[in-house]
């Protein structure tokens, strides 16, 4: 266990002290942004792979007790949620994004705000925030709670921290994109600032989405061990 919590610490510590931070601030300072994103890029892939080490191992230890039973109606929800997971995550990867790495420059773009970004401007994040929960949902195993538990926690974290990294680097530019949009899902639209407009998303996406969803539920019993769907 307490293997599994340090992993966990780490990785969540390191994006909620570092990235996103006045600390990045001054690390990239010092050495440079590419330096740093070397660096940080490797302690992120090191930190996630002692969480699934760790996970692993704790999956079958004694302590490992379980707080809730899986029921029919829970696989049910996790299933719908893994979709939309997965529609968000794939999207998300696809559409330019002045909220991911290195492309602040889609800023300039006067069609920046369209597809997905009318939805959320962190759909990545939140998507992978909805395959967290959905997890917890259906794994109420100590180990669980602490894996994915860490991961719900950095996601939502992330999309307040990279919205606060942005406005002061890039000030009135940001304000004018982030007051257009929203980070909850849906809040732009529903306020009236943006209306929805799927086929903007591109119907590639949206196809691209399935076939990861589709081929990761049927994959799953031999990636990780345990049916996604019984």
């Amino acid at each position: 266990m307490a293997s599994l919590l340090a992993a966990a610490a780490f990785f969540v510590l390191l994006h909620l002290l570092v990235s996103g931070t006045r600390a990045r601030d001054a690390i990239t300072a010092k050495i440079g942004d590419g330096p740093y994103m070397g660096l940080f890029s490797l302690a992120s892939v090191a930190g996630l792979a002692w969480l699934g080490f760790g996970y692993a191992a704790a999956r079958t230890a004694p302590w490992n007790a379980s707080y809730w039973d899986i029921t029919p109606l829970t696989w049910k929800i996790q299933l719908l949620l893994q979709g939309l997971a997965f529609l968000f995550v794939v999207v998300g990867l696809t559409t330019p994004n002045p909220t991911s790495v290195k492309q602040e420059g889609t800023l300039s773009r006067p069609d920046v705000v369209k597809g997905m970004l009318r939805i959320t401007r962190h759909p990545f994040l939140w998507g992978v925030a909805l395959w967290a929960a959905g997890h917890l949902l259906v794994n109420g195993d100590r180990a669980s709670i602490i894996l994915f538990g860490a991961m719900l926690l950095l996601a939502l974290s992330g999309t307040t921290s990279i919205d606060a990294k942005r406005k002061r680097a890039l000030g009135p530019t940001w304000h004018a994109f982030a007051t257009q949009t929203s980070n909850l899902p849906f809040a732009a639209i529903l306020s009236g600032r943006q209306t929805l407009k799927v086929g903007e998303i591109g119907w590639w996406r949206i196809l691209a989405a399935i076939v990861v969803y589709v081929g990761l539920v049927v994959g799953h019993p031999f990636l990780f061990g345990v049916s996604a769907t019984s």
